[in-house]
């Protein structure tokens, strides 16, 4: 009975092809060998021409090399220094963010070669180029201050705080509401879930305060802030503390008022006063606590009937406070990367 060689995977019938050529090497005929294995005859005299050429090596399976690719390694990697670290909108698209739709313009239009969406997806695979959620950048930010801020400024701040034995906290400000968007979940297609939570909305402002070596403090409060209401928390924060601070913090109006200022120059040296250039949220670890009431706060366990938001926000706080280990972990995330000191 005769096999179809096509029905038999390609380990198989590489070992096949070896064999055969082997045994007609050593004597025997074509004919019976194929025989033997149940396959067509004919076969065989290919495989013996493909190895008096190529050796065993010849007989071997190769991965089919598929369609000739439209662009060469080169363009591939053009196409990568244009997406990377780049907007569309610097190459005259009106789009903010890339899309595979985007690509294969901006494809044809640099390199006149027409690729389809589903061939960009794979060309971005293939490339290490993967849809991420982008962050935030505001126009006024200077890169000059950001740059001259971590790689001078701060660690001069460093060298002058283990000098004088000071301690460095980053303080920042945020509010939350318990109407803050949902996160998401789960559910039939075409039938979007019902998450039932309070229908008061309620909103308080925190303000906390965070050190590389897993030091917080927080306080929650409500209303509006300005100089006035600002200075109770330094005056808080600073109550029975023994170690000099330095305090590392935006550039808030609330924050550079003369009444703050008179404040820290009372305490004689006691508390500094050090400014973020403006515009980097990003680097203050203190953001990272808001980032994580986010996706462990009332966006992912909404509140429930007749729950205080305040409680909770508190008990958010008071359980990252006592885990040392998750505040150091906000100056080790990959937008900050402040070392110990």
């Amino acid at each position: 009975m005769k096999i179809d060689g096509r029905t038999l995977d390609h380990k198989t019938l590489e070992t096949i092809r070896i064999m055969a050529v082997r045994r007609v090497q050593d004597g025997e005929a074509p004919s019976g060998v194929m025989k033997s294995y149940g396959l067509c005859r004919t076969s065989i005299y290919q495989w013996l021409r493909d190895a008096k050429t190529g050796g065993e090596t010849a007989l071997k399976s190769h991965k089919h090399p598929g369609p000739t690719p439209k662009l060469t390694a080169k363009q591939k990697q053009q196409v990568r220094k244009w997406i990377c670290g780049k907007d569309p909108r610097q190459y005259g698209f009106d789009f903010g963010l890339w899309t595979r739709r985007i690509i294969v313009s901006l494809i044809e239009s640099k390199l006149k070669k027409k690729l389809s969406v589903t061939t960009v997806g794979r060309l971005l695979a293939d490339l290490g180029v993967t849809p991420q959620k982008p962050l935030r950048r505001a126009y006024e930010r200077d890169p000059q201050a950001v740059e001259k801020w971590k790689n001078e400024d701060y660690p001069k701040l460093k060298k002058r705080a283990k000098r004088r034995k000071a301690d460095i906290f980053f303080l920042d400000e945020a509010g939350i509401r318990s109407d803050a968007p949902l996160q998401r979940t789960w559910g039939a297609k075409g039938q979007t879930p019902v998450v039932k939570t309070s229908g008061q909305r309620q909103s308080v402002s925190a303000i906390s305060a965070v050190t590389a070596r897993g030091a917080f403090w927080y306080s929650v409060y409500t209303g509006r802030l300005n100089a006035t209401r600002f200075i109770e928390f330094p005056k808080a924060f600073m109550r029975n503390r023994r170690r000099t601070v330095f305090l590392v913090i935006d550039g808030l109006p609330a924050h550079k008022a003369r009444l703050v200022a008179a404040y820290v120059q009372s305490l004689e040296g006691r508390l500094e006063l050090h400014f973020l250039p403006g515009y980097s949220p990003d680097l203050n670890p203190d953001e990272f606590v808001w980032n994580h009431l986010r996706h462990h706060g009332t966006t992912k366990i909404p509140l429930r009937k007749n729950e205080s938001l305040r409680k909770r926000v508190e008990q958010n706080l008071a359980d990252i406070k006592s885990s040392p280990k998750l505040v150091r972990s906000f100056f080790h995330a990959k937008t900050v990367a402040y070392t110990m000191y």
